[in-house]
This record gives C-alpha cells, sequence and structure tokens, in this order.
C-alpha cells in the first residue's frame, strides 16, 4: 500500500502537492461536496481517520493567555478532512466539535479521558484499510523559544514511510528555516501504541511559544499548515501519482 520513495523525491513531490492542495485551500469552501482535485488511484482503498486531540473538558496544552490546544487541534482537523475529501481520499473524524467522545457511564474526568482514547482507537481500528492522522499542539515551558511543526509515526508497517513524507511537506511550508525530523513515536501515547492502522501524530507547533502561539490561530497560517499535512499525507499515500 506504502510507495518507497527517496527523501529529495518525496521533497519534490511534497512541494508539487502543496502546490495542488493550497489551490484547493481557496477553491474548496465553494465547490459542490462531491467536486475533486485528483482522485486517488490505486487497488486498496484507503480510509484516513482524521484525529483532533483531546476536545471537551479535556483542553490538552494550554499557552499562557489560556488557549487551548483541542480547539485547534479541531481546527485544523476540520481543514484537513475537507481538503482531503476534495482530493477524492475517504476519509472519517474522531471527532467534528468540541468535545470528548467517551462513551456514557464515564462520571470522572479520569474515566472520560480513558473511554475517549478507547474509542478513538476503535475508530482507527475498524476502519477500512485505516491510516491514523492525529492532530496535536506541543508545549515546553522551559523553552519558550522552541518552535516549529514535527511529525512521528507508531510501530506499524508503513507509518515510518508516511511520517517522513508529511515531514518533508512541513519542512517545507512551515519549517524552512529550521527542518525537523519526523521521530518514533514513544509507548506512552495510547492512541498510537493501539492503533492497529499505520499511524502520524504532527504536533504543528508550540503554545508555550507566543509567537507561534498567535499563528496558529490564523486563519491563512492555519491553512497553510493544513495543507502541508494534506499534501504530505497524500504523497506518502500514493507516492508522485498524487502530483
Amino acid at each position: 500500500m506504502f510507495i518507497s520513495i527517496r527523501m529529495s523525491t518525496l521533497r519534490r513531490a511534497a512541494i508539487g502537492v502543496c502546490c495542488v492542495v493550497l489551490a484547493a485551500v481557496f477553491l474548496w469552501r465553494s465547490a459542490p461536496a462531491d467536486t475533486t482535485v485528483f482522485a486517488p488511484q490505486g487497488e486498496t482503498p484507503v480510509t484516513v481517520v482524521v484525529d483532533p486531540g483531546h476536545g471537551g473538558e479535556d483542553g490538552g496544552a494550554v499557552s499562557s493567555g489560556g488557549i487551548e490546544e483541542s480547539q485547534i487541534n479541531l481546527e485544523l482537523g476540520l481543514r484537513v478532512n475537507d481538503l482531503l475529501r476534495f482530493c477524492g481520499q475517504k476519509t472519517v473524524m474522531t471527532r467534528e466539535d468540541d468535545r470528548s467522545i467517551h462513551s456514557d457511564g464515564a462520571d470522572t474526568i479520569r474515566e472520560k479521558k480513558s473511554s475517549d482514547l478507547r474509542n478513538r482507537v476503535a475508530i482507527v481500528n475498524s476502519a477500512e484499510h485505516g491510516v491514523l492522522l492525529s492532530i496535536h499542539q506541543n508545549s515546553l515551558p522551559s523553552s519558550p523559544q522552541t518552535h516549529g511543526a514535527q511529525a512521528f509515526w507508531n510501530g506499524q508497517e508503513g507509518a515510518q514511510a508516511l511520517a517522513e513524507a508529511v515531514q518533508a511537506a512541513l519542512n517545507t511550508a512551515i519549517n524552512p528555516e529550521r527542518p525537523k525530523e519526523a521521530k518514533a513515536m514513544g509507548s506512552s501515547v495510547y492512541l498510537m501504541k493501539n492503533a492497529q492502522a499505520p499511524g502520524v501524530l504532527v504536533e504543528c507547533g508550540f503554545l508555550s511559544n507566543e509567537a507561534e502561539t498567535a499563528r496558529l490561530q490564523d486563519d491563512s497560517y492555519q491553512r497553510r499548515l493544513a495543507a502541508a499535512m494534506t499534501a504530505g499525507l497524500l504523497v506518502g499515500l500514493y507516492g508522485e501519482e498524487a502530483t
């Protein structure tokens, strides 16, 4: 299902798809729901599970000004989902509004969080030929100057190549002056550990960095970030065919 691509090729392809997707950003809202820029081809249909992290009472990381990660995750997730569908990609979202997806009967915050994570895993694992894209924000108060977007992969086959393609696109669009490397995700992240599908988690920026927090709330920056994640994911899934 995944195509092996050298990093130089990944960068070229990511730039090409970024151009297509960035154009799609400005066309999507006025286009009919079934319009596509291109329809990815392949023998195995893929379902991308777009997961905006946290939600509801669980706001995730919080900036010094009180900006919660969960809302930024949701805004970016909705944009990525729109772009993927515009490009002909089948998708599922774990949440489409500001809420926890815990099951009935979970009462305490801890129970709700645990139930929420189990339900996210169930969504990923029930998706036909699923691929996970989990969207988050980082925070490192001890180093307020740290910034940038970074992709992480889980232990499933194909996840590393997919994360590297996403990172190449992020470096092109978001981190051109200080590129980052995609890395393996540790076992402490429940969703990535238990997902039975190739998974990429993107830390889109640092809420401990005031300038980056402001950018992450900016409409045009969100469009660029969503386009980069979409471009990288499509390159990782379909190689240069996506261009």
